[in-house]
């Protein structure tokens, strides 16, 4: 039986990884280049390929089957980058066929949170699930939402942007341009903000959000017993418990995995999630869904998720 070997790339703004993967989800390769140093995206995709092909040959028993793409603002049907903010490439960018191109094989994209869903789905904990949610608690707040095993893309495949439901109109401003939005809250950026209003307001101290380095030093605030940082991680969660409660109204998952930095947070963001989750669900989904957390290891997701686009098919 002829074995196979997918390769995944994941573009970031400032570095890319790559890899092979193989059917199990081991990583036989990992490498990582300077995003920012290619200007010209035709030059990256030239650079990884002819890596990619280089590590390929060492597995000569193995056929590379795929390469699989997660990138900001992907487009799954064009396989296409379009205007992703925080890359230097600008409009719209074809970088599925880019990398088919080069490589001569075919080449699947999503954003990263989808790549990330579909990872979880093929290699983490929703192996055997058709119906879920994953969340990515990072900068921002990424989600992939699965019905029925297959990922919902919507009509233009920008389909599943939960971090841009508007919670408080007129609230925090987001990067999207308008206010309120989930992720201004439920990320490490809004934890942030979050500890430093507290901070203010309960100690009338100077604005410290220049400060304050990221979720994981709020997170050992916490565990310091620091009742801002237990309260920003209340709050946190009262309104992530709160979105999710309103996003299960659409797809009934089985469960919702949380991932990322502020996942890591453990029982300081879980149980308030949950409370909210439970306490704002209607009754006919309650003590029905499960929030987990991600079993994709932190460094691994993203090339993981990338190289499952191919292994799903595959599969």
């Amino acid at each position: 039986m002829k074995q196979y070997l997918v390769a995944g790339v994941d573009i970031g703004g400032t570095n890319t990884v790559f890899g092979l993967v193989d059917k199990n989800g081991k990583i036989l390769l990992k490498e990582t280049v300077s995003t920012e140093h290619f200007p010209v995206p035709e030059d990256l995709v030239m650079v990884v390929s002819e890596r990619i092909k280089k590590a390929a040959l060492q597995f000569k028993d193995h056929e590379l089957a795929g390469v699989g793409i997660g990138a900001p603002n992907g487009n799954f049907f064009k396989g296409t980058i379009e205007f992703a903010p925080n890359l230097k490439w600008e409009g719209v960018i074809p970088l599925a066929q880019l990398f088919s191109d080069r490589l001569k094989i075919k080449a699947k994209l999503t954003n990263d949170a989808n790549a990330a869903a579909i990872g979880e789905m093929i290699f983490g904990g929703a192996k055997g699930m058709k119906d879920f949610i994953f969340i990515t608690l990072g900068t921002g707040l990424g989600s992939g939402i699965v019905v029925n095993g297959e990922m919902v893309y919507g009509h233009d495949s920008f389909a599943g942007e939960i971090g841009h439901v508007i919670m408080f109109p007129d609230g925090r401003q987001c990067g999207c341009g308008r206010k309120g939005c989930l992720e201004t809250y439920c990320s490490a950026t809004g934890i942030k903000r979050t500890f430093s209003d507290l901070q203010m307001s309960h100690h009338m101290k100077t604005d410290l959000r220049g400060l304050v380095a990221d979720a994981k030093y709020i997170h050992e605030k916490a565990l310091a017993g620091d009742k801002d940082a237990i309260e920003a991680f209340n709050y946190t969660g009262e309104i992530l418990g709160l979105a999710l409660a309103n996003s299960v109204a659409y797809t009934s998952p089985e469960a919702i995995f949380l991932f990322g930095g502020l996942a890591l947070a453990g029982d300081f963001i879980f149980k308030p999630t949950r409370t909210s989750f439970e306490n704002h669900l209607l009754h006919i989904y309650r003590n029905k869904i499960k929030i987990l957390p991600s079993q994709l290891k932190e460094n691994d997701a993203a090339l993981l998720g990338a190289a499952s686009l191919i292994w799903k098919e595959l599969k």
